[in-house]
């Protein structure tokens, strides 16, 4: 004979073990649930870790990568009075100094001094031709102003580039330049046709922020900027 089903009351034993079993799978539940998360927070930690230190090694072979293929600035002292006979064929000349708001026609090709813009030119590499007057301005701050035939190799360029020193010098192309490589300071000139020229380190030893300059120790930066600047 089928016994008949018997809910359990409120209160008694078996009502109670029904809720503590209850409880019970409950706990196991989140405990398990818990576990979870905890696994999962370990992984994406190992995940963060890895990635972090794949990103430190990629940024730290892109700054030995830029250090080692950056081409080191010349080293010149600077201070030098301006000598052109210690340096065959550079030539020296007798230029006027001037503020004026229009343009110039320069007596020599590229410009080595005499009237110019209030503005001086920032120093620094610029791949398009820069304005003649802001150009002859920071010259007579003592920069060296490196202009090139625009039709000189690349591994020219970059061997002239490595003739620099790091400031107040100013390098761009040309246009109807008299030689491949043209340096320009203030009241002088050197024309050479290749870039490893041993002159070209003798004229930045003498003529590089001379001391023979209508404003020795201006500066080459803070003023203006011209079109195809890179650095």
């Amino acid at each position: 004979m089928e016994r008949p089903h018997v809910t359990p009351q409120p209160g008694s034993p078996a009502n109670k073990a029904s809720i503590k079993d209850e409880r019970a799978a409950k706990r196991a539940k989140k405990l398990e649930e818990y576990h979870r998360q905890q696994q999962r927070g370990k992984r994406n930690r190992l995940i963060g870790v890895i990635g972090g230190g794949v990103a430190i090694v990629a940024i730290i072979a892109l700054v030995v990568t830029a250090f080692v293929s950056t081409p080191k600035a010349a080293n010149y002292a600077g201070g030098g009075a301006g000598n052109a006979s210690t340096i065959d064929g550079a030539e020296t000349f007798s230029n006027t100094a001037g503020h004026v708001k229009t343009a110039v026609t320069y007596e020599q090709t590229p410009p080595a001094g005499g009237e110019h813009n209030a503005a001086w030119l920032n120093c620094g590499v610029y791949e398009q031709a820069v304005p003649n007057e802001n150009a002859v301005h920071s010259l007579e701050h003592g920069a060296i102003w490196v202009t090139y035939d625009a039709a000189i190799s690349d591994t020219e360029l970059e061997t002239l580039k490595a003739q620099l020193p790091s400031s107040y010098v100013i390098l761009s192309p040309f246009e109807g330049i008299p030689a491949p490589i043209v340096l320009s300071g203030w009241n002088s000139q050197l024309q050479v046709d290749r870039a490893d020229d041993p002159r070209i380190p003798e004229f930045f030893t003498e003529f590089w922020k001379s001391t023979n300059v209508p404003e020795n120790g201006s500066p080459c930066s803070g003023a203006i900027d011209a079109p195809g600047k890179v650095s």
